[in-house]
């Protein structure tokens, strides 16, 4: 699918402008920024418009600037640069809350603590801390740390994950809690479900119980006495029965269309040790059941979660409906993927746990904390999250969606610095000595960034693979001076160079770092692998979680734990 004609159009004009304003090497990042941020539809289709900038920069290049110039003017000039838009305009549709009033409005985030959060939590956390700020509510965060099962079981170090990974998405919460402590006010609820003749004791095997259900079947349980149910409540909760032998179910409409809502499970047997409780309690809840219990009972006014929660949702209501009680309203967004993020909590929990991983800040896992590492923004990850509003449609968008996001945020305050990756040594002969110091822009577009002072030559490190690529050839050290490569590499030793010029002309620009002080950097890359290589010298006064953006590679973000003045310089990348 191509590109509509009008878009093709801006693309054309914003390279133009791009490649004449930076004659030394145009960039897609800031177009595609543009582009994504004046029109949230190309969004989705991020990797598609990014390919169509590359492709109009490399045919712009090739033109002359007097040519690229007479172009723009044709196209209309220059395209007036956009007003930095206010954080509520750039969102998407957040329809009101029903009934909602300002100061009285209390959401709740429910994580399960058997993974950090990740970016597919996103949504959760700043649609939620969304309408909080909006109507001056309160936001609690309580722990889904029902005991769980043998195959899904409670970290009890993921508590402090969490709760730290909403200190990075600057989502704090009003008040924590947990469901382990709330277990005596689910009891009675359960008792009032079993007065009000909506629950009986069940004892068929777990696949008996599957069978009778998919046919619509009733349990022989299901024809208890009101004080046959209320019995088989104290064994279970007295340890009358064995892990296994007993469920509380609730009694539904056999004939449910939805086989999976037919007499559903409100509580279960465990002796699984709970990592906050041990084993005080026997019987736990569902998570519909307690969530049943807890959104009237905590006063939670509205439930925002994805539609994927729906059954949930006819548990809980079915529940209030029987015991006539008012509950919240729900409302819903749609799934909301990355198409680079395969996540899975129970894998990434396996693989910290192996050591495969480097904690849960690994860049291959997507979450919070790991997103964090690369340099992406809070700011930038709530911008992406709720660009798309409270929309219900599914939605798969590229990983460059977010990446435009955060480079908004950073490209007008990040520092450029020299990197290059498997260095080779360079010695320009004829270079002139005045150039032995070099003062270079912090920023190509903002002054008030001011300037770094980098060694020159004459002995250089340039990228191996763009000294393969260029032998025998005339090319510029970006921003610096033209020298004339060999024609071939030699035996052992430095490659000669020839000094030409340093005039700006249009020849291949390598990136370069001067000799002198230089500084070896290990940058590890999403995917876990590392890239080797030497940058300028000025990093040497680089700070634990400083950002930079390595000209020609892209936003780095130094490790938090690297000690400063120790080599290498350790970073990790986020973008380009």
């Amino acid at each position: 699918m191509t590109l509509p004609i009008e878009v093709e159009q801006r693309i054309r004009r914003l390279a133009l402008e791009n490649s004449i304003a930076h004659p030394d090497g145009a960039r897609s990042g800031p177009i595609l920024s543009r582009l994504l941020g004046s029109d949230a539809t190309l969004r989705s289709r991020a990797s598609e418009v990014k390919f169509a900038i590359e492709a109009t920069l490399v045919a712009v290049a090739r033109m002359s600037s007097e040519d690229q110039r007479a172009e723009l003017v044709a196209l209309g000039g220059a395209e007036a640069a956009p007003a930095r838009p206010h954080q509520a305009e750039s969102m998407g549709t957040f329809p009101d809350l029903p009934g909602a009033v300002d100061g009285h409005v209390v959401l709740r985030l429910a994580p399960f603590p058997s993974g950090a959060l990740h970016i597919g939590n996103a949504r959760m956390l700043y649609v939620n801390d969304h309408y909080r700020r909006r109507y001056h509510g309160r936001l609690l965060l309580v722990f889904d740390d029902t005991v769980g099962s043998k195959e899904k079981r409670i970290a009890p170090e993921l508590f402090d994950v969490i709760r730290h990974d909403l200190d990075i998405a600057n989502v704090p919460p009003d008040e924590v809690l947990y469901k382990s402590d709330r277990l005596p006010v689910v009891y009675d609820w359960a008792r009032r479900v079993i007065d009000a003749g909506g629950a009986y004791v069940c004892v068929c095997p777990t696949e008996l119980l599957q069978k009778r259900r998919a046919l619509g079947e009733p349990c022989p349980e299901r024809a208890q006495t009101l004080a046959e149910t209320r019995d088989g409540w104290a064994r279970m909760l007295d340890g009358g029965f064995a892990t296994g032998e007993a469920v509380l179910r609730l009694r539904t409409d056999l004939a449910d269309p939805d086989p999976a809502f037919r007499d559903r499970v409100l509580c279960r047997l465990s002796d699984l040790d709970h990592p906050r409780v041990g084993r005080k309690w026997r019987v736990w809840p569902m998570l519909e059941f307690s969530w049943a219990v807890d959104d009237v009972e905590l006063g939670i006014t509205h439930v925002l979660r994805g539609k994927d929660l729906v059954m949930e949702d006819r548990m809980e209501e079915f529940v209030w409906r029987l015991l006539g009680v008012k509950g919240p309203p729900f409302l819903h967004w749609g799934l909301l993927r990355v198409a680079e993020a395969k996540i899975s909590k129970s894998k990434g929990y396996a693989q910290v746990q192996s050591g495969e991983y480097d904690g849960w800040a690994d860049p291959r896992l997507w979450s919070l904390d790991s997103l964090e590492r690369r340099g992406i923004s809070a700011e930038a990850l709530r911008r992406f999250t709720l660009g798309f509003g409270m929309s219900l449609a599914d939605i798969e968008v590229p990983a460059e969606t977010l990446y435009a996001e955060n480079r908004q945020v950073l490209d007008p305050t990040t520092p450029r610095r020299s990197f290059v990756p498997d260095p080779i040594a360079v010695d320009v002969v004829g270079y002139p000595t005045e150039l032995a110091e070099v003062d270079l822009p912090n920023h190509p577009e903002r002054s008030e960034l001011g300037t770094r002072s980098v060694a020159g030559g004459p002995l250089f490190w340039l990228a191996g693979s763009d000294v393969r690529a260029h032998l025998g050839e005339v090319v510029r050290l970006k921003d610096h001076a033209n020298i004339e490569l060999p024609r071939e590499m030699p035996p052992e030793g430095p490659l000669v160079a020839s000094f030409t010029s340093r005039e700006n002309r249009r020849l291949p620009r390598l990136q370069w770092v001067g000799a002198v002080h230089a500084v070896t950097v290990d940058l590890l890359d999403p995917d876990g692998t590392h890239r080797k290589g030497l940058g300028e010298r000025t990093l040497r006064g680089a700070a634990p979680s400083d950002i930079f953006q390595f000209e020609r590679v892209g936003f780095v973000r130094v490790e938090p734990d690297w000690i400063p003045g120790t080599e290498p310089l350790r970073v990790c990348f986020g973008h380009v």
